[in-house]
Order: C-alpha cells, then structure tokens, then sequence
C-alpha cells in the first residue's frame, strides 16, 4: 500500500534527523475535539451560564482564537476534514453523517494527522467518538494510531441497525440517568471489538480521561499525540453520578463542566509530569450548537444559528491552543483559522514536510500559534451538513447562496424557486444580521464565481471514500 510505503521512508527520514536528540524536539500534541459545544458555551468566550475554569486557563496561559472555523456544520464531515486537512468534499465524506447501517467510511488510504507523527515515531491514540466508519477498514487503527478505545459513531445511535430508540434528547432522560443502560444501545469499542453494549454514557466522558492519562504517563518519555474526540454534549446528556444536578433545566451545564474538570486533570497530570514545555493542547469543537434542543443543546453568543447551518453559528467554534513552550501567554487571534489547517500547521510545528501525494485544503498556520504573523488563509469554502456548496468567505466578506432544498428522492420541481442571496461584511457584522448583497452587486458576482472555480477544483480531483 502506497500510504504504509510513505509511512516507513518518513519514519526512516525522521529517526537519522532525531536520533540522539530528545523527545523535547518534538513537541506532543493533545486535541480534544468537543462534539456539538456552540461558540458562546465557555467562560472565556463570554459564557456567564457556564462555568469553565480549567480551560479558562488554558486560554489566559495560551492563545484564543475567535475566528476558527470547521469545514462542515455537522460530525461525519467535520471530523475528517480534521485529520486529512482537507475539505469533506476532497476525500468523499461531505454527504452528512454515517449511521449504523452505513457502507462508507473515511478511506484508509487518507493521510491523517496520526499518520504524519507516527511516521516520526510519536505514539498515537484515539479516545473518544470516531464517527468515520465502523467497519475494521475505517477504524482508527488503520489511520494512524496505535490505539483506540470510544464509540464508533455518534452516542445517539444504535448498534447495529439503529433502530429502537428514544427519539430525542428530553427532560425524562435527564432525570432518568439509568436510561443510558435501558433505552439506548450504543457501543464502545477497544481498538476494533465492541467491549460495552450499550455503553454507559454516564462514565465515558471520565473513561476517555482515564485513558488519555495513562497513555500520558506511559510515553512521558517519548513524543505522542492523543486525538479525544469527546461523545458530549451531543445528545442524550449524561454525566457521572458524583457530579449529577437533578435539574433538567441545567442539563447542557452539567455537562460541560463536567467535561472542563476532565479537561482539568489532563492538565495537571501535563504539569505534574513537568511536560507543560513540550506540549499544545487545542480544544475546540466539530460544530456549533444543536439550538433545537433547548436547555440540552449550548449557545452561539454573538453568532446567527448554530449546528446544521452554513451561518456562523454553525461552523465557527471556541478554539483554545496552550502550550507554554511554544504558545504565548494572555493572547488573542482574530485572524481567519480552520481545523483544516492544522495537518499542515502541526507539520511544520514538528519541522517535517508532507509527503505530499495527496492534495489537501489546509494551510501552515503556525505563524498564528507562534504570533509571529499572519494567516496564510484569505478564503473559506461552505458546504451544507448534506455537502453541497453554499458559500465562500473571502477576507472580511462572506457570501451565502440558499439553494432550496431538494429531496434527492424527489423530482426536480418544474419552477425551482431562485437561490436566496445573501452577503455578508464579518468584520463589522460577525453576527449575520445586515445584508448587503443587493448593495454589492460586484461582491457577489466575483465571490460566487470564485466558490464555483474551487468547488469544481475539488470535486475534480476528489478522492474515493472507503465502500463496502
């Protein structure tokens, strides 16, 4: 396999650049990845509901970045454009979420985040909510990491065909924390065997920290890279006995501080081990809020709508970078940012290139992390949560073109109604409410021609996703 090849000569190139030299060279990197915490759902971005000391901190010992963005409003696509650096649509992942029953998952010819450090002999390990296919062939271990301990897909679906189960998140779950046991049947899996049926999602989050910290303390010695793809607060919340507030009204809450002391203990167990110094940890999240549920879904702040949606609200995200090594202390970026970029920005973090065999999207970001300049990134492309083009932002502006939408089970209607137009100036409306299109007729002319040139780019040179 070309990908295993690439892996062994970039391993082989990386020990003659760094043997003999300390794994301090190399700094580790721990990402946790929240799944659906909306833009406003931290103390440091304004939350005053939410208590979030710990990463709070991480942001007044490090940098945070107010104008990061995911590649997609929705798990599936978002996740992969993480790990391979590239817009969903680029390795066929773009088309919504994957189910139980899904036949598809994220090719294993893809070269991810895990796939770059292994190949300069990091210890690699995922812990938390995969999401990119179930099937052994898609699972982490063929990505990249040693090890994986998590749910496959996302913790309101259930094994095997998804059937069976509670329609939504509800106030009766809440006050109902068995039901994680009784009504749901997810499950969690250690590296490719399913070990907890249904998973007990009350403790998983803690589970996940536990791991996270063993796997730190058992490479303290060596560079290592840990991907912790949270399951909260996506829906059904749960949260651990000892921590438990009956009321449903501060179900979203619990959870989130629950997650930030979980947060809390890996970075005092990176303090305690004296490896603050070589260590970036980012926290972000996949996507915004899920709004519809209320007081079991987060917040957007400032920002218009949240998960499913093209708006703000749905793709840019809290974003905390703290590394005391690398990362300066008390700052803020505005600069534009995405997850995409961080393959790239990690490559050249760790001063390897990359191999170079597939095209991604993403853009070596450092100069931000550093604060050393400015963002190589001056355009972003929208897709829907169901991977259909909608928008681009270039510099300060930010064009939607709202399509109706159309079942693909459906005939085309006869009439279609026109697209809506909308464009937007973020710098001066980050919040969405001014629409400028009819006043910037130029605007919008040259930027919708500029997402069709990239979009077509993209979808000419797409790679296949893994099919059963």
């Amino acid at each position: 396999m070309l990908k295993t090849l690439l892996l062994t000569l970039l391993l082989c190139g990386s020990y003659l650049l760094t043997s003999g030299a300390g794994a301090a060279e190399k700094p580790n990197f721990v990402i946790i990845f929240a799944d659906d915490q909306g833009y406003g759902d931290l103390g440091c971005f304004g939350s005053t509901k939410i208590k979030t000391p710990n990463i709070d901190r991480m942001a007044s010992e490090g940098r945070k970045f107010t104008n990061f963005l995911v590649a997609s409003p929705v798990c599936t696509p978002s996740r992969a454009a993480l790990l391979t650096g590239s817009y969903p649509k680029r390795v066929s992942m773009h088309e919504h979420v994957l189910f139980p029953h899904s036949t598809k998952g994220l090719n294993p010819d893809e070269y991810t985040i895990a796939d770059h450090l292994k190949s300069q002999g990091y210890a690699t390990a995922c812990f938390g909510k995969w999401h990119l296919g179930h099937h052994p062939e898609t699972l982490p271990q063929q990505l990249g990491f040693d090890t994986y301990f998590g749910i496959p897909y996302s913790n309101d679906m259930n094994h095997p065909d998804n059937k069976g189960k509670p329609k939504t998140s509800s106030d009766d779950l809440w006050r109902d924390q068995e039901s994680t046991l009784t009504l749901w049947k997810t499950p969690l899996m250690e590296n490719e065997e399913i070990v907890e049926l249904p998973v007990d999602q009350r403790t998983v989050t803690r589970r996940y920290t536990d791991r996270t910290i063993d796997f730190i303390k058992e490479n303290k010695d060596e560079p290592f890279f840990v991907y912790l793809p949270h399951s909260m607060p996506h829906i059904p919340l749960y949260v651990p006995d000892d921590v438990y507030d009956p009321d449903p009204q501060n179900a979203y809450i619990n959870v989130i501080e629950h997650m930030d002391a979980e947060v809390g203990r890996i970075m005092d167990t990176l303090r305690e081990l004296e490896l603050e110094k070589d260590t970036i940890v980012i926290y972000t999240s996949d996507n915004g809020p899920w709004l519809k549920f209320e007081n079991h879904g987060g917040s957007a702040g400032p920002l218009r709508e949240g998960k499913g949606t093209t708006f703000e609200g749905g793709q840019r995200v809290p974003c905390v970078m703290w590394g005391p090594g690398t990362i300066p202390a008390g700052t803020e970026c505005d600069e534009l940012m995405g997850t995409i970029d961080l393959l790239p920005t990690i490559a050249a973090l760790t001063n390897t290139p990359l191999p170079g065999e597939n095209r991604i999207d993403g853009l070596d970001a450092s100069p931000l992390l550093l604060a050393t300049g400015s963002t190589p990134r001056d355009e972003f492309v929208y897709y829907t949560s169901r991977g259909q083009l909608e928008g681009l932002r270039q510099g300060k502006w930010k064009l939607l073109v709202k399509r109706p939408h159309q079942r693909s089970d459906k005939p085309a209607p006869k009439n279609p109604k026109p697209p809506e137009i909308l464009l937007f100036d973020l710098l001066a409306d980050k919040g969405e409410q001014t629409d400028l299109a009819e006043a910037n007729p130029e605007v919008v002319a040259k930027l919708e021609a500029r997402m069709i040139e990239l979009d077509a780019e993209i979808t000419a040179n797409a790679r296949a996703a893994w099919e059963k």
